[in-house]
Formats: C-alpha cells, structure tokens, sequence
C-alpha cells in the first residue's frame, strides 16, 4: 500500500481518487531561453501519465519543477496537494524521483545506501526492514554488501529507482527510467509500475521508448516547445479510426503477395521482414487477416507498422523527419 512515512504530517489527499499532481501555466527561463512557457500538467492517484516530447521540449525541466528542484518563474504546481515552492517539506515527502542520469555512495555496499536513504526519509527502525524489501524487489540480495561501484549499470539502475521507492511515495516522477536496463529488467520495471498505480500512486514517466510507454501508461501528455500541445489516452488512441501500415509475415511470403493481389489490397514490395499493407483500421486488419486465413496463407504475424502513440507523437510535434 501506498503510505505516507512522516507521521506528523497528516495526509491531505485521497491516494486513490483526484490529481497527484497538477500543474497549471508553469513558466521557467534560463537567461533569454524559454524552457517551459504556460505548461500545464496533470497526473491521477491510480494512473501512470506519460510525458512525450522531443528533445528540448521541457520535459526535463518540467520534471525538475515538479520535484521541487527548479522554482517556477509563474504558474502553479502542486504535488499530493502541495505547493512545492511555499510547502517544499511536505511535498518532499509524498514524492519519488529517478533522474535520467543520478549519483550513489560508491563507497557505501547497497543495503547501506538503501538504508541511508530510509533514515533520511525519517523511517527510523522501519529503514532496515524496508532495505531488506527493497533489496528482493530490485534482485540485488546477493550484492546487498557489496560497494556500489562494483555494480554494473543496470543494477545501479535497479538500486536507484527502488531508492525512490524507500518511503513509499503517493507521486513517482521518473525520467528515461528504462535506460541501461536489459529486457527483462525493462519489462519487470513496467509490472512494478502498473502496480504501484494500481496501488494508488500518481505515476509519471518521462520516455522516447513510445513501445514501452504504449504498454505502460493510461494517458499520455504531449510537449514541445515548453508547451502542451495535447493530451490522449492509451485506449482511445487505439481505437483511433485512421490508414494506418501495417506489416505481415506469412510462412510462404510470396502466397501472401498473391493473396493480397488476388483481393486488390495494395503493398510495398515484400522484404525479409514482411510485407506492408495500408489499413484502416483494427478491424480492416482482422479482415484482411480471416480473408488470408480462408485462401489458406499461413499468417504468422500482423502488428501496426508505427504504434498509435507514435503516430499521434508525430502528428502533435510535427516530427514527420
């Protein structure tokens, strides 16, 4: 359960219902450059939010803000129905962060930087026990008394984002959280998430892996240019109506291009991954798919050519290349 560590601080939100975080007109500059210019920004109790962007849109910047570390020059922005600027403790408190790029103790062993991390988070005699929690979730049991410099990226990546974790946080702010890590890691750290929302935390990951993102969160909140350009979520853009690529594979590639010919679905010309064809729609695909069936192609694989969260990244940014 999501819980609130500091005991005399009362809580203020429900962890299941309303905005963990909410954001409204955020500005920041940086000399004459204007990183974020009138933002806004929400992410729900029980949801993870995307945060989509190109490079140099403010997404990092918007993060920093949003964990206290940068003021805004106008807006507002509360985190667990704090301000962060007035009420900087409180928030604190309720919010997790994994940075892009974050530093560890190399000289501490993991169970001892785990536990550092509780007793600055006012854990007191629950910060061993919480280590020992953490230390199974991240894999990192056999290395728990060994320097952190013997570690190897990925699990310096796994320590640092189960740091975050170390007083249970009602908002979770991670940026690029998958970099560095290997398959499996990226994909146990997406079950880790999902659950943490199920759990009723406010969950926002900051990503340029639009696959992993489209697998991970509810809603997705576009930037560019320090402003927000839109909002979806993950559902509703699949079942977005719209021509879209798809690629198929069939045993015999070459029957599939028959069979396509043969029902006057145009194609690009096959290679060795498949072929791609233009459709409408889901059900144009499945369509087409119990069409090949029938004519007897033996189909292995159908999938989108560009995912619904790409194609809507490109369309808001104007990133077409």
């Amino acid at each position: 359960m999501v819980v609130n560590p500091v005991a005399e601080e009362p809580p203020t939100a429900s962890p299941s219902s309303g905005d963990g975080v909410a954001a409204s007109g955020v500005w920041r500059r940086f000399g004459a450059v204007e990183a974020l210019r009138g933002v806004d920004f929400t992410a729900r109790y029980g949801e993870v939010t995307g945060l989509v962007g190109p490079n140099g849109a403010g997404k990092t910047t918007l993060l920093l803000v949003l964990a206290t570390l940068l003021m805004p020059d106008a807006g507002t922005v509360r985190i667990a129905g704090h301000d962060p600027v007035t009420e900087t403790r409180a928030a604190r408190t309720r919010l997790g962060r994994v940075p892009d790029v974050f530093g560890v103790y190399d000289n501490l062993t993991a169970r001892e930087y785990l536990n550092f991390a509780g007793a600055a988070y006012g854990l007191g005699s629950r910060a061993a026990a919480r280590a020992e929690e953490l230390l199974s979730l991240s894999r990192l049991r056999d290395y728990a008394d060994r320097p952190v410099h013997v570690l190897s990226r990925g699990q310096k990546q796994r320590l640092g984002f189960v740091r975050s974790l170390v007083h249970e946080p009602r908002v979770l702010l991670l940026d690029e959280p998958a970099a560095g890590l290997d398959p499996y890691s990226r994909v146990e750290l997406r079950d880790i998430l999902r659950r943490l929302a199920a759990q009723g935390a406010a969950v926002v990951v900051s990503s340029h892996v639009l696959s992993d993102l489209e697998q991970l969160a509810d809603r997705v909140v576009f930037v560019d240019r320090g402003v927000t350009v839109g909002e979806r979520r993950i559902d509703d853009m699949a079942r977005a109506p719209g021509p879209r690529m798809w690629r198929l594979r069939a045993l015999n590639q070459s029957e599939l291009v028959t069979a396509l010919d043969l029902h006057n679905y145009p194609h690009a010309d096959p290679t060795p991954g498949g072929v791609d064809v233009e459709l409408v729609s889901d059900e144009a695909a499945a369509g087409l798919i119990a069409g090949l069936v029938h004519d007897g192609v033996h189909v292995v694989s159908c999938a989108p050519l560009t995912g619904s969260l790409e194609a809507t990244y490109l369309e808001l940014t104007g990133e077409q290349g």
